[in-house]
């Protein structure tokens, strides 16, 4: 199976329950078995996204913690590709978290990106490759 890397979207859905993909966050993520893969930026985004649910940000957390969803990349490492990354796609706007999953699927060619973000219809890896993701339909 690819590795599956978690983008903020489907996260803070899963966790919310009055999100209006939540049910589709809950049938994918029951699914899918653990790791997901993300990177920090994503933690940070979902943290602040569900910081007025009760326990928001502690339930991010507390998936790490459990394994269930592991940030693995480093920034450190990648800061030139994901430079590259945010200049080519400026224009859409392209995120720090959209960039690391960018280049995170660039690195684990057999990757999907789990996500509700229609900007991953336009990001390219390796410069002219679709990025596969895994989103509801529309």
């Amino acid at each position: 199976m690819s590795r599956v890397l978690l983008d903020t979207g489907p996260l803070v859905a899963f966790l919310n329950g009055k999100d209006a993909h939540h049910p589709w966050a809950r049938e994918v993520l029951d699914c899918l078995p653990p790791p997901l893969w993300t990177c920090e930026a994503v933690l940070s985004e979902a943290c602040f996204l569900v910081r007025k649910l009760e326990g928001g940000p502690g339930a991010v957390l507390e998936l790490v913690r459990r394994g269930i969803v592991k940030p693995t990349f480093r920034l450190d490492t990648e800061t030139a590709a994901v430079g590259r990354l945010l200049e080519k796609f400026a224009d859409v706007p392209m995120s720090l978290a959209d960039a690391c999953l960018v280049r995170m699927a660039e690195l684990d060619g057999d990757s999907k990106v789990l996500t509700l973000d229609s900007d991953f219809r336009i990001y390219r890896k390796n410069r002219r490759q679709v990025v596969p993701v895994v989103m509801p339909a529309e």
